[in-house]
């Protein structure tokens, strides 16, 4: 391993240890980036890439060139560069700096969603975790490992920062395309998402994908009371029950066959033997009989697909009336490993409702589209780079980090496999009750430290591996 790597450690701890780190979130929450506010936001969206990163890229001597969005309405893109030899690896870093709506009315903790404020161990802001406070580590242990090397990295960067990734990175797949040499690299490594523990370093290979659908009975004009129609007429909220029913049984199994996940390979499940998901003292805790059956805790969300009823309405709940409502709606998704191909989710659906009875069941896209849908894609645990980065996580912390196969979330991930044929890491600084996208959102200055010396190891491990494109050839 690197011999300046222990100075990058120390001088990426002392970031935080000085306040830096604290100040420059601080600077960085304050941006109210949202968004799911598009067009109105489009302002904020764009002032937070030249207002605060280009001159925080520009002091570490990159280079920044702002991208438009070929989607007309969606925010702009951020790719800065520092180029040190034509025959080093170059790594390509990922970020988002929009964040969800802010929710300013329901938080309970700090100083609303707009000021960063600290309490104990947490840091308390909207887009702290998500993903404010990732990038903001990744770039300081850049920072710091070029500082504990004389003044250079060893190896070339590419950050890439989209403003839209909360309204599903709309354009981000056809800007990156349109300019692939200039986003070309050897590996992917980022950060977003949680770890399975808040003590546990992890490192994930990928994602889940999702597709939302709604499923949708709609029987006839108005509603009708229910003490002179009930009984004569269908209720649509009944069907459409037993049509949920009859896609995931009564302890989360998913009973759609054409819709379950590929099985597990040995690599995949030996790295989920290794995992225990905690959530922390916030976190809900695990129904042990929920879910796919036969498989643990991990693979159910790791290496399974699940069907979700995100909302679901019949009437008015609101304002309820003695009267049989007309229509039913039930907003669903599929959250899904890689080998599932999203385009079947409609049709098997619609061949799986037909096969039950359940003609009157319409399979439609949710109002908006799935513009917001992501497919699932994945890096091998065996691939060189995944060895290289976790071997050196392991230095930093003394101990094997969580590997997962994909985060459970989903991320643009599809954009650097398929689209710049790379390897992907993501090393999440956050954990699994950050409250992200919820009021409270916050991240865990342990945690920020702990991802801080984790991410200056790793680059400055990389900086060593000298003329070559990567650990496979070092």
């Amino acid at each position: 391993m690197n011999a300046v790597r222990d100075d990058a450690i120390a001088v990426a701890g002392g970031y935080l240890d000085a306040g830096r780190f604290e100040d420059i979130l601080a600077r960085r929450v304050a941006h109210r980036t949202e968004s799911q506010l598009l067009p109105d936001s489009l302002p904020a969206l764009r002032a937070y890439l030249d207002d605060e990163l280009i001159p925080s890229f520009e002091a570490m001597d990159f280079g920044t060139t702002v991208y438009d969005n070929p989607v007309d309405g969606a925010p702009p893109a951020l790719l800065a560069e520092r180029h040190e030899g034509a025959d080093l690896p170059t790594v390509l870093s990922y970020g988002h700096g929009d964040v969800i709506v802010g929710q300013d009315d329901r938080w309970t903790h700090g100083e609303g969603p707009w000021r960063l404020a600290r309490e104990g161990d947490r840091l308390y802001g909207r887009g702290t975790a998500d993903n404010k406070a990732q990038h903001t580590i990744n770039m300081f242990a850049l920072e710091a490992a070029a500082a504990a090397n004389g003044g250079s990295l060893g190896c070339n960067v590419k950050y890439l920062i989209e403003m839209g990734e909360e309204a599903g990175s709309a354009g981000l797949e056809a800007l990156v395309a349109a300019h692939a040499d200039a986003f070309a690299a050897d590996v992917l490594i980022a950060s977003d998402g949680p770890r399975v523990r808040p003590d546990r370093p992890t490192m994930s290979l990928g994602c889940r994908g999702a597709i939302n659908v709604d499923l949708v009975v709609d029987l006839r004009e108005g509603a009708h009371h229910s003490g002179n129609w009930g009984g004569l007429i269908a209720d649509p909220g009944l069907i459409l029950a037993n049509a949920l029913a009859s896609i995931v049984g009564p302890t989360g199994e998913l009973l759609v066959d054409e819709l379950l996940a590929v099985p597990m390979s040995d690599s995949v499940r030996g790295c989920l033997d290794d995992i225990e998901i905690d959530g922390g003292a916030d976190g809900p805790t695990i129904d042990e009989w929920w879910g796919q059956p036969g498989l643990t805790p991990p693979q159910r969300v790791f290496a399974a697909n699940t069907f979700n009823v995100l909302a679901f309405v019949t009437g008015n709940p609101a304002k309820v009336v003695n009267a049989i409502p007309p229509r039913a709606v039930a907003h669903c998704q599929l959250r899904m490993v890689a080998g599932t191909d999203p385009d079947i989710v409609a049709p098997a659906l619609r061949r799986h409702l037909d096969a039950k009875g359940f003609e009157l069941v319409g399979v439609e896209p949710p109002p908006r589209g799935n513009a917001g849908a992501f497919p699932a894609r994945r890096t091998e645990p065996g691939d060189p780079w995944a060895t290289f980065v976790r071997d050196s996580m392991a230095a930093t912390m003394g101990g094997a980090p969580a590997v997962l196969p994909s985060i459970g979330g989903s991320v643009p991930n599809h954009v650097f496999t398929d689209v710049l044929g790379l390897p992907t890491i993501w090393v999440p600084h956050s954990y699994p009750s950050c409250s992200q996208h919820a009021p409270d959102e916050h991240v865990l200055l342990s945690t920020c430290r702990s991802g801080l010396e984790l991410m200056a190891g790793i680059f400055a491990d990389i900086g060593a591996i000298g003329s070559s494109v990567g650990p496979a050839s070092s």
